[in-house]
């Protein structure tokens, strides 16, 4: 695997640096939590949206909010790009300022892990397919987080390696079967 193209200065993926972690603190007092929430359960609101928000998780590195309800789906939007606006919007009303910053991640109905699953399993589908044509595959442009369940999920796949192409959000996974037979 090479997703060395896809970290940050620290090390850490850019996209999923605080979920990746997995190291908890006490809750802060900081009321970033309850702005979060605030603004997010106002934005479905104006939006029409008959869904609730709730918070799941709040400790001193990150923020996570979920949506449920009938119509929560149509806050997913394309490849979850209404989604990832929403959080986006969120995260910028609550790192207003010069106070400590928090990462606030937001789900829908468990969206995110599903499309991780099939994320994951489409890099196997294709990881079997570059090494019988011996052919380099390439992905359509995607989110660091993305790019980075793809690298995961062939990272000890016999006979590729993947590497990361392109600049900004036309960044892309490509899949390239390794020289001579597979491990």
């Amino acid at each position: 695997m090479t997703g060395v193209d896809d970290r940050d200065a620290a090390g850490g993926f850019a996209d999923d640096a605080p979920e990746a972690k997995g190291e908890a603190g006490p809750a802060p007092e900081d009321g970033k939590a309850e702005r979060a929430l605030e603004f997010l359960r106002e934005l479905i609101s104006k939006m029409g949206v008959d869904a609730e928000a709730r918070l799941v998780g709040n400790d001193g590195r990150q923020i996570e909010l979920d949506v449920a309800g009938p119509d929560a789906s149509i806050l997913i939007g394309k490849r979850g790009s209404t989604l990832f606006a929403l959080q986006f919007l969120v995260n910028r009303v609550v790192n207003r300022g010069p106070v400590g910053r928090r990462y606030v991640v937001l789900d829908i109905e468990g969206y995110r892990a599903r499309r991780e699953q099939g994320l994951a399993a489409v890099a196997v589908k294709l990881g079997e397919q570059a090494v019988r044509e011996g052919k380099v595959i390439t992905f359509d442009p995607m989110s660091p987080r993305e790019r980075r369940v793809v690298h995961l999920a062939l990272a000890k796949f016999p006979g590729v390696r993947t590497q990361s192409e392109g600049e900004g959000d036309q960044r892309r996974v490509q899949i390239i079967p390794s020289r001579g037979r597979p491990r």
